[in-house]
């Protein structure tokens, strides 16, 4: 069975996924037919494993990570190939070692590259001088990954992407950038709801709006969670810290407790409407235990599918 069926598939071969925006409509459509067939073993798992025999990912973390990593080992495992964790104390990416000549040893070394870093720099910057397909496991700027496998679980709830409303309440954050991307290439309708000064970045919004003409999508920015989650189809938030903010918690707990993820902000959106997450979740801070284990939480489908889509981009990649 060929592993790549169409001209977008395999126009991706060889290529890095650092942003949403590196992927044309097509080839975020080769990603999700990708992620079924794995998913559901359209392709088996005996020949999934065929498919990586022989190679090697190389995993970078300069932040902790449980689904990250869990889901990269596993992924890069039941393809047939062998994953190395390189933590902080290994590289010190950009101290100990400069970007440029960790990239270019582990370019001679290994198939693949997965870097989950702080600035973004980072990623471009082994994407430039690796010579290996580099993918983005998370930069302050973007969380690709979480946001191709959120997608992915919308499509399997609710069947399409076009037409939809996402909602996103909480910091306009990386896992925010990608979703709000992804949402103007799909023709998905986004709002988020965040409090005045945690917009998302402008830049993003206004790539975002742009890519939005073209699939006729919406891309609003509010400072009301009602107004964002109003007729919402999907209501998604993420913790109000994220790594290496840790000493804002207390404040941010203080300006962003109006934005709480409640039954009472739920029931402003569609009664069929899909609670996500990307995990970790603070409970009783964005999010309150009824909703993450109610009704309308898909946010451990999620969780599921971040091994498939990821494993979906590296056979699109690298294979």
């Amino acid at each position: 069975m060929s592993l790549r069926e169409t001209d977008a598939a395999k126009a991706l071969k060889g290529r890095s996924l650092l942003s949403i925006a590196d992927l044309s409509r097509p080839e975020l459509d080769a990603v999700f037919d990708m992620t079924r067939r794995l998913k559901e073993h359209v392709i088996s798992p005996s020949d999934q494993r065929a498919i990586f025999e022989g190679k090697t990912l190389a995993m970078i973390f300069e932040k902790p990570s449980l689904r990250t990593r869990v889901s990269f080992e596993t992924g890069i495992f039941q393809l047939g190939g062998h994953g190395i964790y390189l933590g902080p104390n290994d590289i010190s990416l950009g101290k100990r070692e400069s970007v440029g000549d960790v990239a270019q040893t582990l370019g001679r070394m290994v198939n693949i590259i997965m870097a989950r870093v702080f600035e973004h720099d980072k990623v471009t910057g082994l994407a430039t001088y690796s010579g290996v397909p580099v993918i983005n496991g998370l930069s302050d700027l973007e969380h690709p990954c979480q946001a191709l496998a959120d997608f992915y679980t919308i499509i399997e709830h609710k069947g399409k992407l076009d037409g939809l409303k996402l909602a996103f309440i909480g910091d306009g954050n990386n896992v925010a950038h990608s979703l709000m991307l992804l949402a103007a290439k799909m023709g998905t309708h986004f709002a988020i709801g965040c409090p005045k000064g945690y917009e998302p970045d402008s830049n993003v919004t206004a790539q975002a709006k742009e890519l939005a003409k073209e699939t006729g999508a919406s891309i609003e920015v509010l400072n009301d969670a009602v107004k964002a989650v109003d007729g919402a189809d999907v209501v998604y938030t993420d913790v109000w810290a994220s790594m290496g903010q840790e000493a804002e918690t207390e404040k941010r707990a203080k300006i962003f407790a109006p934005f709480q993820v409640n039954m009472e902000l739920m029931n402003h959106a569609k009664d069929d409407a899909l609670f996500e997450h990307c995990l970790p979740a603070h409970r009783g801070s964005e999010v309150t235990d009824d909703v993450i284990d109610g009704k309308w939480s898909v946010a451990f489908d999620e969780a599921e599918n971040r091994l498939h889509a990821q494993k979906a981009v590296m056979v699109l990649l690298g294979s």
